[in-house]
């Protein structure tokens, strides 16, 4: 089973969580604090770590920061700050999706889930295909479909969306966007994002934006249907 650890310093949410996620299928493991979650995470290595960001002795900003320094386990930062600035602080700091408390169980789960299928990829050779729903992407071809219809794409409409798709169901911020799919030194061409991601929407058929969905003034998501 799936090895879940939450550190947040809410023993009811913790006792809540520890009732739906075993009932999910999910083995969890709990921390109260920063360093408790440390240790957890360094002795019994998770699958996904589930992480608050106001702990009562590290900000879970710090302890973000220093798990990714030595491991590449998916982290979804839970918090009740749902600022612009938090949000992007967390995902450039290697968070791999952010969700606001209060929250459903079965959201989390599906969280959960969508971090456990990107990390069994991990390490894997580069993909030549990615598919996502309707979506099939052919990245030696170049080529696009949506629903087995012929999409006709720009390269960086398509090099975006493939960006995403390597990507789903994590919130891929603005920056990260431009830095990987224009370059370097487009880190603040942001209305290149609005641009493209309108012309997707229109080509994908996904105007209300379901399918590639946006975190206002942080970044977007392509998500599985």
């Amino acid at each position: 089973m799936p090895r879940i650890l939450i550190v947040d310093d809410d023993p009811d949410l913790l006792g809540v969580c520890r009732v739906g996620l075993e009932a999910m299928g999910h083995t969890l493991r709990t921390a109260e604090s920063g360093e408790e979650g440390l240790v957890e995470a360094a002795v019994y290595p998770p699958d996904v770590i589930v992480l608050d960001l106001g702990l009562p002795d590290l900000d879970g900003l710090e302890v973000c920061k220093r798990i990714r320094s030595w491991s590449s386990v998916p982290i979804i930062v839970l918090s009740a700050d749902g600022s612009e600035d938090r949000k992007v602080s967390a995902l450039e700091e290697g968070a791999d999706d952010y969700m606001t408390k209060p929250f459903g169980m079965r959201e989390l789960n599906a969280r959960l889930n969508v971090a456990l299928r990107h990390r069994s990829t991990e390490g894997s050779e580069q993909p030549t295909e990615i598919v996502v729903g309707p979506l099939r992407l052919d990245l030696v071809h170049h080529e696009a479909t949506f629903s087995d219809q012929h999409l006709d794409l720009a390269p960086k409409e398509f090099d975006f969306l493939a960006y995403l798709a390597l990507n789903v169901g994590k919130v891929c911020t603005r920056r990260m966007i431009l830095e990987n799919v224009w370059g370097p030194g487009y880190g603040n061409e942001l209305h290149y994002l609005k641009v493209y991601a309108y012309r997707l929407r229109r080509k994908l058929n996904d105007e209300d934006g379901k399918f590639l969905q946006s975190e206002p003034s942080v970044g977007y998501r392509l998500v599985e249907q």
